[in-house]
């Protein structure tokens, strides 16, 4: 067996048998990784969504070529000052530079700095689903917190981390929520292109 012991403990760990059977942590460990797998395109679905609201605001608040605007450069902190030039680095078009940027930049534009300037006046319009009871301060602040959630998740996965005390379901329903903020009904084609019900109800028991 290629896959070694420590890989395997936490599968056979989970079972309620014992001796735990290498047969069922093997299934358990494909069921680990078919669900992962399926996770990662709502994941990046969401990251898009985002990124292209984020895009919108800084569109209409730097101009179509805020990669390169010196007043954008100039907000960030150095780690994005760090991560934007990289991006920018033999591109020369917005598009480009937004394919380039992390995850973690497009969550860390969701920080309190950027309020004044980008959230108070072009929140709600890049993002027209938000709750309404909501404050710009508290609805960017709820946006931060489920995309820094998103985040360690998709790293999670990219590790090979067992999920199986992940509420798959509630992860679903977080996603939904972020791309229903901008879009209604890229949230309901999420919804209907993948297979995540059918994977939580398929769990080797």
């Amino acid at each position: 067996m290629a896959l070694s012991l420590p890989r395997l403990s936490t599968y056979l760990d989970a079972q309620d048998i014992r001796p735990p059977s290498l047969t069922q942590a093997l299934e358990l460990y494909l069921w680990n990784s078919q669900v992962s797998a399926a996770l990662m395109t709502p994941i990046s679905l969401c990251e898009v969504v985002i990124r292209n609201a984020v895009d919108d605001a800084l569109r209409a608040l730097h101009g179509p070529s805020w990669p390169w605007e010196v007043g954008f450069y100039l907000s960030l902190p150095p780690k994005g000052r760090d991560t934007l030039e990289k991006a920018r680095k033999g591109q020369l078009t917005t598009g480009k530079v937004i394919a380039e940027l992390s995850f973690g930049f497009w969550e860390n534009m969701f920080v309190r700095a950027f309020d004044d300037a980008l959230w108070n006046p072009y929140l709600s319009t890049v993002l027209p689903h938000l709750p309404p009871s909501m404050t710009v301060q508290q609805a960017r602040g709820h946006l931060r917190q489920e995309l820094d959630k998103l985040r360690r998740l998709r790293n999670r996965i990219a590790h090979h981390e067992p999920l199986l005390t992940l509420d798959v379901e509630q992860v679903i329903k977080d996603i939904e929520a972020l791309i229903s903020y901008r879009c209604t009904d890229t949230a309901a084609w999420m919804l209907q292109t993948n297979n995540l019900a059918e994977l939580v109800m398929s769990r080797p028991r």
